[in-house]
């Protein structure tokens, strides 16, 4: 399985920046497409210079604050192997290229936990480490109102700056 873990962790590589890049950079695209045209539309033309920031925002990312999280999912979940790596990797790659094809919005991150989460439930409640899923859902819980929070505080300081 080592060899196809090759295979699966290029894979995954693909759909995440298939699918977060796309994240990252379609908001821009909308912003700079409003900039230039003074309307909204309903879609909005991609500039390659865009997808190469995209591109490497992601890299920067991923060595930066990414190594912790590919720490916790790789190594404190639940034990892997290779062919349970295979296995979860094959699952969350399949996913995201699927919901990146079909323009569902989803997270690469919270797909690989869950597929994760799958090959040691595989294994019984046992083989999970509780403590470490318990702060992953906490995390996810916690960023959904602090986002709110931190959007709905800037925009009335740029409304505030710029009417």
């Amino acid at each position: 399985f080592a060899l196809l873990m090759i295979v699966t962790a290029s894979a995954m590589a693909f759909s995440h920046g298939s699918n977060d890049v796309a994240n990252a950079t379609g908001p821009v695209a909308a912003v700079l497409s409003i900039l230039e045209t003074g309307e909204i539309a309903q879609s909005s033309p991609v500039p390659i210079y865009v997808l190469f920031i995209g591109a490497i925002g992601i890299v920067v990312g991923l060595a930066t604050y990414g190594v912790r999280v590919i720490r916790t999912v790789g190594e404190k979940i639940t034990e892997l192997r290779p062919s349970r790596g295979f296995a979860a990797n094959l699952a969350a790659a399949s996913t995201v290229v699927f919901a990146s094809s079909t323009g569902l919005p989803i997270s690469t991150t919270h797909t690989l936990v869950g597929a994760v989460l799958g090959v040691g439930l595989a294994r019984g409640v046992d083989a999970l480490d509780w403590s470490v899923i318990r702060n992953i859902v906490v995390s996810w819980v916690v960023t959904l109102p602090i986002a709110a929070v931190l959007s709905a505080t800037f925009y009335f300081i740029l409304v505030f700056l710029f009417t």
